[in-house]
């Protein structure tokens, strides 16, 4: 999709890198010269002329980015010292030149040339950067580890030291870092939540790379941020609540009405025109107490439900939000898939039923959206070793049939028909409450009503979706979050 960044491999940006060089007429010092600025522009905050510095520098460009942010930090009157962990005798070139422009550098030989890592405020992580592609050994594990027990605060350059950009790493000495400043495009690795402990937090500079040139390259995955937003459409001013379709939510059962609350209100707060909601006879004065903007039919069942309404009315459907898994309910889902020529949206209790039956899940329609949460998706899929291994779980199923899976995580992962994966950056922790995967089976299921197609709806609903998380964290507080707080907070559009 052209207009999300795609996320590129470290060898892929190293062409940007050559690319940027050779068509703006630049050296690859003044590049890293740069990225340096652009680097320490993004720390600002975080330092002060109090401080006392440690930037420890290894042989190769991330090492040279370090010395450069050493030398310019230094000019400004900050409190700096540089160490090179000596790995081997042999520099890279820029990272010489920017060596030999520094004064007192200290040298780390050996473990016990380590400096006495309490008596600094701040450490700056430049020993690997993203081009590592073998576990950190010998004295570097040593300055590694030396790092972590400080527990200081730590800024890496671009990835912190010991993990790799385009995989899992497999390496025990991994930096922890405070805050890590990334060049131009996160690194893949920032998305498997086995690096969280090594991520507190990150931050992507531009540092001036060929974004034509780069959006050329050929990637499978791809960033879902605020530039998404552009493909929202505003209302019109002579519509009317026909133009913004009718969407159908199949929700709820004995004590889960609450999820059909949720699923609906959100649906209508993503613009529908019309919404109708079929739960179980038990839910009729929850529903119409609730939600007075919804129109609500009932299944013949007290408790659950066991069929489905005439659908061809509804331009979407969404089914699963606390549903339960009673055999009635399996034949409902079973009718549906066989019935619907309409978008769905499957979730909760939907996706349980499928897991559980193959034939069911032949029969899920092309360019249907799945919403599992990581344990929904481990009944439909099967157990993994990691989540780099999950990945590519999502991405099998997905091409297999046809479907697009967004698998709810801290960086919600959308994948595509033809296995594209799209790494969500809004939301917070605060989000993982009970309700909140119901609020966005209703927001999706409300944007396929409204006529946008199935990937782009997926994509905006996440978005927007951790968007009003956020938006209702600054508020409530990530420990006071509860779903239908990201309901208030939804905004679309505008």
């Amino acid at each position: 999709m052209k207009h999300l960044k795609q996320i590129l491999t470290s060898e892929q940006t190293r062409d940007a890198d050559k690319q940027a060089i050779k068509s703006q007429s630049i050296s690859s010092l003044e590049l890293m010269e740069r990225a340096s600025n652009v680097f320490i522009s993004a720390i600002r905050q975080e330092i002060s002329k109090s401080d006392k510095i440690y930037i420890f520098c290894g042989i190769g460009n991330n090492g040279g980015d370090g010395f450069a942010v050493t030398r310019i930090l230094q000019s400004e009157g900050y409190q700096v010292s540089a160490f090179l962990v000596k790995i081997n005798d042999k520099l890279s070139t820029d990272c010489q030149a920017n060596f030999d422009r520094l004064e007192n550098i200290k040298i780390i030989d050996s473990k016990e040339d380590l400096p006495h890592l309490a008596e600094s405020d701040i450490i700056i992580d430049a020993i690997f950067g993203s081009g590592l592609t073998r576990p950190v050994e010998g004295l570097a594990a040593d300055v590694v580890q030396g790092i972590n027990f400080s527990k200081k605060k730590v800024i890496s350059i671009d990835i912190p030291t010991g993990m790799y950009a385009d995989k899992l790493s497999d390496s025990p000495f991994i930096v922890n870092s405070f805050l890590t400043v990334s060049f131009q495009r996160p690194k893949l690795a920032f998305f498997f939540p086995e690096s969280s402990k090594h991520l507190n937090k990150w931050h992507i500079v531009d540092i001036g790379l060929d974004e034509h040139y780069i959006q050329s390259l050929n990637s499978p995955y791809f960033l879902l941020d605020k530039s998404v937003e552009t493909l929202a459409e505003n209302r019109q001013k002579f519509s009317h609540k026909g133009t913004y379709g009718h969407a159908l939510i199949i929700a709820g059962s004995y004590g889960k009405m609450g999820a059909a609350v949720l699923s609906s209100k959100a649906c209508l707060r993503s613009g529908v025109g019309l919404i109708s909601t079929y739960i179980p006879k038990v839910g009729y004065n929850i529903m119409q107490i609730s939600i007075p903007e919804a129109m609500c039919q009932t299944d013949k069942n007290e408790n659950h439900i066991s069929g489905i309404p005439e659908i061809s009315i509804y331009n979407a459907i969404g089914i699963g939000p606390g549903i339960g898994q009673n055999p009635e309910c399996k034949e409902a889902l079973e009718l549906l898939l066989q019935n619907a020529n309409q978008p769905l949206v499957i979730d909760a209790d939907a996706i349980n039923i499928l897991a559980g039956d193959e034939k069911l899940k032949k029969l899920i329609p092309e360019n249907s959206v799945l919403t599992p949460h990581p344990k929904e998706f481990e009944r439909l899929v099967g157990s993994w070793k990691n989540s780099e291994e999950r990945l590519q779980k999502q991405i099998k199923f997905a091409t297999k049939h046809k479907c697009i899976v967004v698998l709810k995580d801290a960086h919600t992962s959308i994948c595509n028909i033809n296995g594209d994966i799209f790494f969500n950056t809004t939301g917070n922790a605060g989000m993982a409450t009970g309700g909140s995967g119901d609020v966005l089976t209703g927001i999706i299921t409300g944007l396929l009503a409204q006529g946008y197609k199935p990937l782009l709806a997926a994509l905006l609903g996440v978005h927007f979706h951790g968007k009003a998380g956020d938006e209702a964290a600054k508020v409530k507080g990530q420990n006071a979050l509860i779903a239908s707080d990201i309901t208030e907070h939804l905004r679309i559009g505008e």
